[in-house]
This record gives C-alpha cells, structure tokens and sequence, in this order.
C-alpha cells in the first residue's frame, strides 16, 4: 500500500529549509567543521532562576494532570502584570490572554478559529513561513504585502487593493521583523490601527522580538495604542527572550473575541501547556521585573563583531535595531538559493537563502546570531576568505 500526503502538504513552503538541512548533512559528512547560523535558536541556556523553578515544579506531584488548555490563571496573571511593567498595558487575565504551547502553535491555528475556507488574509512577504502556511491548513486566500527596503519595509497600506482589505479577516505584521530585522514606530502602529477600524480588520501583531534591541531602541507593543484592544491581538513569546525556546511556551493578548476563538478551537485539539514548564514561564517573567532581565546585550556584542569583521572581509551590511538575525543583501550575479548553497560547501557556514520567506526575499539572506563571538568571528574569516576567490 502506498501512502501519498494531502495536497496541502506541497503548499506549506518548507522545501528549502529541508533543502538547506540536506546541503549542511552532505557537507558535515565530508568532516566539515559547520558553523550554523541558520535557525534562530538561541545557544544560551535560561537563567539559574528558571530553571530553579522549573526543577522545583518537576517535583510537584499537581502537575502531572491535564493542564488547562487557557494556562493557569497564575501564569495568565504574570503575563498581565509583565505587560503593565512592560508596556503600561491593562489586560485581564481571564479573557485578553492566551497561553500557547509557542507562538508558533498560535499563529498555525489562528487562521482555523477566525476563518472559513475561501476568506482571504494579508500576510507579509517577506514574512515568517507560518505565516502563509497557517493559510494554507485553513483553506485561506494569502493576499501578499510586499515589504521593501526603500520603505524601510513598512507596509504601504495605502497600495491594497479596496476590495480586498474589505474581504480580508485579519492582516498579520511583525516588528520588530523575522526575517527583516525591521523596526516600526508609533506612527505606523497608530496609522495601522485607524486602518484596520476603517476597514473592520483585525490586525494580528507577533511580537516576539521585542526584547532583542539594540542601541536604545525599545519596542512597543501595539496594545499600546489608544483603542487597539479593540481590533487588535499580539502573539508574544518566551523563547528568545529568556532563552526558553525549547520550553514551547507563549500566549496571545488582546481583543476578547479573538482570544476566545482560539481558545474555543484549542480546547479541543490539546490540553495546553504543561503546569511545570508554565511555572518556568513565571518565574522568567518575575526576574524580568525585579531586575530587567535582558539577552539584548548579548547579542548586539554579536551583532557588533560580526558585522564589523564582514566589513572588513569585503561585505558591508547596516546594523539591525533590533532580533537575533541580520537581513543582508548579497552581491550581485547570485540567487539567494545560489550563495546560501556555495557558502556552505566552500566556507562551511550555514544561513538561509531570503527566498525561503517569500519571493520579495529574492536577493538577501537571513544570517542568525546564534553562536559566540569566537565562531562569529570564524564564520566571517571564512566567508571573507570565499568571497576574496571569487574576486
């Protein structure tokens, strides 16, 4: 008997990770030292609170239950109280938060609890793959935005069409942006906000970078805006920003209704997150509060040295404000596709062709800041001394 996946399957745009995957196993098996700088997967551990707290709730008999698919109230009530510290954001624990196995799990079934086959949806190009492939699992039409450089990648709102921002059930932003690395301000949150009223959307913001910034720079959330709770969500995430990527632990916030629609569908296809790991989730957002925990520093160090060191090999990239990746444009004459593969075999470094988040990323790689600077400073030897062949 032959067993052949659904259709969907072929839609869901995971080809070239797996591509990439198969480049970097072909060049390990030659005893290739391979730095990876591919996945955004942080290399450092979570703080000795976190995982004290983790350890301790291991122990506790009460937690090897079903949880609740909502979360606990306490992890809820934490969450509430770090967007106040954060944000100066009010929320109630009971019907404006979420708590999710990872962002991930929430931007994969969002789509399934908001839309009917055949609605259509704005989604970013580039943007983050499960972006589109949530679309996909739920029978929704993508309406791609472009995302440009020469407008600091910032949706132009103006340029979608009437009839489909009158159609659309949400549009989904990122900022600060994976894979772009870009930023957003208050200007463009507010501007975004009086859009989606006009047109009766709802804006779905991923907040998950936004304690990854760099020089002063502070993200705000989009709750933030006078009026935003009532056509707006936000997905945020434990995973960078107390390295708890692993963990699989994140909620949503915001409008009521939507937080409830997403509730509804995942009350019915899991039991939520475990109680030992959302006890973790507690105590990282608690030490956040009683000594700003942050891994900002750590990574613009990275940031610092490795693009300094690319300068000097012949590659000069603009510093991002903000995330763990940096969004390069490469010289002329390549694919994306093209130079992610001849860097890997002749440099051994791992990054990610910019086409793997959607056809505007044609022309850049995505490169993740998720080895020390020792190796950082390798990797940029070694694209330096590729790249000084090429000449």
């Amino acid at each position: 008997m032959t067993i052949k996946g659904s259709k969907r399957l072929s839609q869901l745009g995971s080809a070239i990770f797996s591509e990439v995957a198969d480049w970097k196993r072909e060049v390990m098996n030659r005893g290739v030292d391979v730095i990876d700088l591919g996945i955004g997967s942080p290399d450092l551990p979570p703080s000795t609170r976190i995982i004290e707290a983790f350890t301790e709730a291991v122990q506790n008999p009460d937690h090897y239950g079903y949880p609740t698919s909502e979360g606990s109230l306490a992890f809820r009530t934490a969450v509430a109280k770090w967007y106040r510290y954060r944000f100066g954001v009010e929320l109630d624990p009971e019907h404006e938060i979420l708590t999710l196995m990872g962002s991930q799990d929430g931007l994969a079934h969002l789509a399934l609890s908001l839309c009917d086959p055949g609605d259509i949806a704005i989604v970013p190009d580039p943007g983050y793959p499960i972006y589109s492939a949530s679309l996909v699992l739920a029978g929704v039409e993508p309406y791609l935005l472009p995302l440009r450089a020469e407008h600091n990648y910032l949706p132009q709102l103006v340029d979608i069409p009437v009839d489909v921002a009158a159609k659309a059930r949400f549009i989904l932003l990122n900022y600060p942006s994976n894979p772009l690395s870009a930023v957003a301000d208050r200007a463009f949150f507010e501007q975004l906000i009086a859009y989606a009223k006009k047109h009766d959307l709802l804006v779905v913001h991923d907040l998950a970078y936004s304690e990854m910034a760099f020089d002063g720079y502070k993200p705000m959330s989009i709750l933030e805006i006078e009026g935003a709770k009532e056509v707006a969500v936000e997905f945020h995430s434990l995973s960078k920003s107390f390295n708890m990527a692993g963990c699989r632990i994140a909620f949503l916030t915001g409008q009521a209704d939507a937080v409830k629609a997403l509730k509804t569908l995942k009350s019915n296809i899991d039991y939520g997150v475990w109680g030992a790991i959302q006890a973790a989730g507690i105590a990282a957002l608690q030490e956040d509060m009683e000594h700003d925990h942050s891994v900002a520093d750590v990574y613009q160090r990275r940031r610092d040295v490795f693009i300094t060191a690319l300068e000097v090999a012949g590659w000069k990239i603009t510093p991002p404000k903000a995330t763990m990746f940096i969004w390069a444009a490469i010289p002329k004459g390549w694919t994306s596709r093209q130079i992610s593969r001849e860097m890997l075999y002749h440099a051994g470094v791992v990054v990610i062709p910019g086409d793997a988040f959607g056809a505007e990323g044609e022309g850049f790689v995505r490169i993740a800041l998720v080895q020390d600077e020792a190796r950082l400073l390798e990797a940029a030897r070694r694209i330096g001394d590729w790249l000084r062949t090429l000449e």
